[in-house]
């Protein structure tokens, strides 16, 4: 499992990855949990609800996987484009205040005010004869999108699971439901080992916020 791990996040960072399963779990959870309050047993078909639910899951999996295509090419290109007008600055001042923008490190863990300066210097340096040519997709990119495609819809089965084994439909669905939220709760606790959060503190945050969601996203009938 490690391994597989440490695969997927050589190709997506650990944060894309976690939200793209979380993004996952809050649409499957979405439709059962909507399915359960909205509606009668009687109104509920297991195996079309359990279809419906790898469709949704597979379709969003697949959108979220070329937005990130787009996106990745519109921020290598935009990045290029930068350097270019940094290259046409009209001089070492103007450009030294465009990499101070760009590069503003406000983010980033504090540092002193002259080491900023010693790494804004060098970027200058570095990107001042880079070259511009227009980006494109790599083969690394494709896996990745490929990726997200594959965990968003992985998140869907829990509940197809359940809706296919389970004869009972609520008892199907509150079990889907109750297996959901130990996934969500588990998203949040291993989001803290990346960011030196207290684990049992992420885990119910990012479960209360994402049935906070969900609950407003039944409400308003998505």
């Amino acid at each position: 499992m490690r391994a597989l791990a440490l695969w997927v996040h050589g190709h997506l960072d650990p944060s894309e990855s976690l939200l793209e399963l979380l993004f996952g779990l809050v649409m499957a959870f979405t439709m059962t949990a909507g399915a359960r309050l909205l509606s009668a047993p009687s109104e509920i078909a297991a195996g079309e609800l359990a279809v419906a639910l790898l469709g949704c899951n597979v379709a969003w999996g697949v959108i979220d996987g070329a937005l990130y295509l787009l996106g990745t090419l519109f921020n290598r290109n935009r990045r290029r484009q930068f350097v270019r007008q940094l290259q046409a600055a009209p001089d070492e001042a103007a450009a030294f205040a465009m990499i101070e923008t760009e590069f503003d490190l406000a983010d980033e863990p504090a540092v002193r005010p002259e080491r900023k300066a010693d790494f804004h210097a060098a970027l200058l340096a570095m990107l001042s004869n880079a070259g511009t040519r227009r980006a494109g997709l790599r083969r690394d990119d494709l896996i990745a999108a490929l990726l997200i495609a594959v965990l968003v819809s992985a998140a869907a089965v829990p509940g197809i699971a359940a809706l296919l084994l389970i004869a009972d439909v609520q008892a199907a669905l509150a079990i889907a439901n109750f297996v959901q939220i130990g996934l969500l709760f588990l998203m949040g606790y291993g989001w803290a080992h990346y960011t030196g959060a207290r684990p049992w503190h992420a885990g119910l945050v990012i479960s209360l916020v994402s049935l906070a969601l969900i609950l407003v996203a039944v409400v308003l009938g998505g």
